[in-house]
């Protein structure tokens, strides 16, 4: 009935995806590439756990 009052986990997950995007893009920048790769690899699985989420709907 109130269905619309929760969250979107899925919205949640892409706006903690942009932020990590964007520090990765800063990390990039000053050369820190074990760092970039480590952040790189956080966004890949969440960008897998968005996609499970959505197909799950």
């Amino acid at each position: 009935m109130f269905s619309f009052l929760k969250s979107d986990p899925v919205k949640k997950l892409e706006a903690k995806r942009t932020k990590l995007l964007e520090e990765a893009m800063h990390i990039q920048r000053s050369g820190d590439l074990k760092l970039y790769a480590l952040k790189m690899d956080a966004i890949d699985k969440l960008e897998k756990e968005i996609e499970a989420l959505r197909s799950g709907k």
